[in-house]
């Protein structure tokens, strides 16, 4: 039975309501799944990566003027962490509004908080136009991005991968993460245009705000994509076996307490090179080199294409080789990998290019079976919170401060200190790893 508080509004009737329209005739197969899995996390990751590339180009300009654009960058980088700290928050809100109200009810909420948080950015006034205020407004939307995101968490990757074959898990645990690539691809593109096409002063003026608008656009259309699928027999049959239901965290805490830390550090490595080849770059372009942000956004565009070969390829390796051995493997290459890159971000052209199709293949082939990593570990009943807020952690620890701590760094010791960053969440991956037994029993 579903937990609902009696004579609260709950999103069930409209979930009865649709899912008499996707039943029979439009039976919801794995593809459509996919497909409504993948439109989602491209939502959640245009948003970000949107506000990422902002952070390094955009805000130490318009907000923080008031200092160093070193510094700047770095307030920005601050900034950038809050969503990745509130992210946690917004799952635990949210799996409460789930528990009471439903699940069409979180999840409309969370996504409309989540486009409104971003296109509200495109309407930011600067700080020299509202002072400070500026600053407030910045933090305040970025937490709204956070516990939005926090909350978007529908459940449908678990639906995925408990629909996949025993020989396919690889293959179908990396389908949600072909939405990064996407998201990447359309955010870097918006911006290269905008850039390539006016001049700083106008960029600066209002040239930035139209990828911020775009992404409310883009998650209503995430939105109704993934209520429709919510909605289907498939769905309501895991709810009413208990494995997609939320389950309260002190339950989940008390009960696999192991795997949520465990869970949390497997990804660390894929999670640290994440934004290390996405965000930091740019702000390093951008602060010390000759070159220019708009041509370093049109290789990461390049990168978004070498990105998704390597989220391909890892399914295709984890149905070979097994996925603990193929993350183990990844988090050893973005060990050795991490040694290039003082060499590749110094070394011009030749040396972004091959930073941008070494690195992005690099993380496609471990961010590729990250999720799948995490989400293994939990029994069934569960799965979808413990999933939810693994990732969150992950996410934290890896990636929530993976630019500031890069920049930060370098400005203390150098590009080595990126290099140390990287070793430290590639150890962490095979720290846990080394402990992951269950893991190794079920995925191998």
């Amino acid at each position: 039975m579903v937990n609902v508080v009696a004579g609260t509004p709950t999103s069930r009737p409209l979930e009865r309501d649709a899912r008499l329209v996707s039943s029979d005739e439009h039976h919801v197969s794995p593809s459509d799944i996919a497909l409504g899995v993948v439109i989602g996390r491209t939502s959640e990751a245009f948003d970000f990566f949107v506000f990422g590339i902002a952070c390094a180009l955009v805000f130490p300009s318009v907000v923080f003027p008031f200092v160093s654009p070193l510094d700047g960058t770095l307030l920005s980088f601050a900034v950038f962490s809050l969503g990745f700290v509130f992210r946690p928050v917004g799952s635990i809100i949210f799996l409460e509004i789930d528990r009471r109200h439903g699940r069409g009810v979180k999840l409309t909420t969370a996504l409309f908080l989540l486009g409104i948080s971003t296109a509200a950015i495109a309407f930011l006034p600067g700080y020299d136009d509202f002072g400070y205020w500026s600053v407030a407004i910045l933090v305040l939307m970025r937490i709204g991005q956070g516990v939005a995101l926090g909350g978007a968490w529908d459940g449908l990757a678990s639906l995925l991968a408990l629909n996949a074959p025993p020989h396919r898990r690889g293959l179908y645990a990396m389908v949600p993460q072909l939405g990064a690539p996407i998201g990447l691809m359309v955010a870097a593109g918006l911006f290269a245009f905008f850039m390539a096409n006016l001049g700083p002063e106008d960029f600066l003026s209002w040239g930035w705000r139209y990828p911020f608008f775009v992404a409310f656009t883009i998650n209503v259309v995430a939105l109704f994509a993934r209520l429709r699928l919510i909605a289907t027999e498939e769905f309501a049959g895991l709810l009413n076996t208990r494995d997609l239901l939320p389950v309260p965290v002190r339950t989940l805490v008390r009960t696999q307490w192991k795997d949520i830390l465990i869970g949390a550090f497997v990804p660390l490595g894929s999670y640290a090179l994440f934004h290390l080849v996405t965000i930091f770059p740019l702000s390093f372009v951008q602060l010390f080199t000759d070159g220019t942000p708009e041509s370093f956004l049109e290789l990461e565009c390049l990168g978004a294409v070498s990105l998704t070969i390597g989220v391909v390829v890892s399914g295709l390796l984890a149905d070979f080789i097994g996925r603990r051995t193929l993350l183990g493997s990844s988090a050893a290459g973005v060990a050795g990998f991490s040694f290039a890159i003082p060499f590749l971000l110094t070394g011009g052209l030749q040396g972004h290019i091959v930073f941008i199709l070494v690195g992005f293949g690099l993380l496609g082939v471990s961010f590729g079976q990250a999720a799948g990593a995490v989400a293994s570990n939990f029994s069934n009943q569960n799965r979808y919170t413990g999933s939810a807020l693994t990732s969150d952690l992950a996410w934290l620890l890896g990636a929530g401060f993976a630019p500031l701590a890069a920049l930060g760094g370098y400005t203390l010791f150098g590009l080595w200190a990126v290099v140390a960053y990287l070793l430290s969440g590639a150890a962490c991956t095979l720290g846990a790893l080394a402990f992951n037994r269950s893991l190794a029993i079920r995925n191998d």
